[in-house]
């Protein structure tokens, strides 16, 4: 037997707006962020989701809190989800990174996959996370995971046996999601970004700092 797992970014934050980096840092959704969730959970209202798993990061818990409310169903959370942890950079404006470190912020734009954040992480980080998180995962239900633009797409990559080297060639829209079916140990893609619930309450990517 085979379920639909759905995996989530979360909605657009204040910090998302504005281009400044999240990581661990706790910041809330915009007023779009809001209504993106409360169109996430319209578009996934039909899709007998009965199991949600979430980054604990509040701006996850928020986009998640629609969907779960509507379906009545609790809100579980697993660190194993949460954003890269970028280290220094949390909490800074893209544009001053660009300005005081523009050798470490190239690198971070053109090759992702050699760059650990100082105090922070790295994508070979977040793809063990991920990693550890799919082994004890037992997908027995439609199961949505709620989680952040990094682990998105590490996810998307290693369950396609691609390198974290493209990670800039997949997207993870905020409050976009993929969409799996899962059976027997084996993950088929159906769609890598869903995002026609969106509409007009889509995000601007450029502004934001990834």
């Amino acid at each position: 037997m085979s379920v639909d797992v759905y995996i989530a970014r979360h909605g657009e934050t204040t910090w998302n707006a504005v281009g400044r980096y999240q990581g661990r840092l706790e910041t809330p959704l915009s007023p779009l962020g809001q209504a993106q969730a409360q169109a996430l959970a319209g578009a996934l209202a039909d899709k007998r989701i009965r199991r949600i798993i979430s980054s604990p990061l509040s701006r996850c818990m928020q986009t998640a809190l629609p969907l779960s409310v509507e379906a009545g169903i609790q809100i579980e959370t697993d660190p194993l989800l949460l954003e890269i942890a970028h280290g220094t950079w949390e909490g800074r404006y893209r544009t001053e990174i660009a300005a005081t470190e523009p050798e470490l912020y190239r690198a971070w734009r053109e090759h992702p996959e050699r760059v650990t954040f100082e105090g922070g992480e790295s994508l070979a980080d977040v793809l063990r996370r991920w990693e550890a998180f799919v082994e004890r995962f037992e997908p027995r239900e439609n199961t949505l995971l709620m989680t952040h633009d990094v682990v998105v797409r590490v996810a998307l990559l290693e369950r396609a046996g691609r390198p974290i080297s493209d990670i800039r060639h997949v997207n993870a829209l905020n409050a976009a999601f993929s969409h799996y079916e899962v059976g027997g140990g084996a993950w088929m893609l159906l769609r890598e970004c869903v995002a026609e619930h969106l509409a007009d309450l889509a995000a601007d990517p450029e502004r934001q700092a990834l």
